[in-house]
C-alpha cells in the first residue's frame, strides 16, 4: 500500500486535464477535511499515469457495531441478538476510469476479508451491505446530493456512530434488509444502536 509520500501541493491544476483536475481536487479536499479528524486516516493505494490517486484505503478508528450474537438465528421471534463491536474498519474508495461522469460514480466498499482471505470485521449498519456477494458495499444515496469524496467519507463516519441510518422499508431503502430489520426490531427497542461511538 502506498503512503502519503507525495503531496497534492506538488501538482499545478492549470497544467492538468479536466479529469485530473477533479482527481486533484478530491485529494486536496480529503486531506484538508481529514487533517482535523484523528479517528479517520487514509492511504493512497493506486494512482494513474500522472501520479494522481484513483484509489484510497480509508481507516476508521471508530468503535462501532460489527455483527450480532446468534447471527444464525437473526431476527427469529424470541431470539435476542445483542451487538458485537470492533474499533477498526477499512473502506476502499475507487474512482473509476471515466469518473467524474455521472455514469461512473465513486465506489465505497468496506473490506470484509484480509489479503490472505480471512474475514475481518466490517460494519453492521442498514446502509452498508453485510450479507452476500456485495458485502461491504456502502449506500450513500447521493445521486442528487454528491458534493465530493470527502463529504462521503465523513458521512460514513456518521454511519459508524449511528448518527445516520435509514432502516425502514421505504425510499431510499436500506442497503441490507436483514440488518435494517434487526435495527427496527431489536437495535432501537433495546437501545443497542445508541452507544458512545
Amino acid at each position: 500500500m502506498e503512503t502519503k509520500e507525495s503531496s497534492w501541493e506538488l501538482f499545478d491544476a492549470r497544467r492538468l486535464s479536466g479529469r485530473n483536475r477533479r482527481l486533484l481536487h478530491e485529494w486536496k479536499q480529503l486531506e484538508l477535511v481529514l487533517s482535523s479528524r484523528r479517528e479517520i486516516d487514509y492511504r493512497i493505494t493506486r494512482r494513474n499515469g500522472e501520479g494522481l490517486p484513483t484509489e484510497y484505503l480509508i481507516h476508521y478508528a471508530i468503535r462501532s457495531l460489527c455483527g450480532v450474537e446468534n447471527i444464525e438465528r437473526l431476527n427469529e421471534p424470541g431470539v435476542s441478538n445483542p451487538p458485537l463491536f470492533a474499533s477498526d474498519f477499512f473502506m476502499r474508495v475507487t474512482l473509476p476510469p471515466n469518473y467524474p461522469c455521472i455514469d461512473a460514480p465513486v465506489e465505497f466498499r468496506f473490506l470484509t476479508e484480509s489479503s490472505d482471505g480471512k474475514p475481518v470485521a466490517h460494519p453492521w449498519h442498514p446502509n452498508i451491505r453485510y450479507f452476500g456477494a456485495f458485502a461491504g458495499r456502502v449506500c450513500l444515496n447521493t445521486p442528487d446530493s454528491y458534493t465530493g469524496m470527502d463529504w462521503c467519507v465523513t458521512r460514513v463516519a456518521d454511519y459508524l456512530t449511528y448518527q445516520r441510518y435509514h432502516a425502514v422499508q421505504s425510499p431510499p431503502y436500506p442497503e441490507d434488509f436483514k440488518v435494517a430489520e434487526w435495527v427496527v426490531r431489536q437495535g432501537e427497542p433495546n437501545g443497542w444502536i445508541y452507544f458512545d461511538g
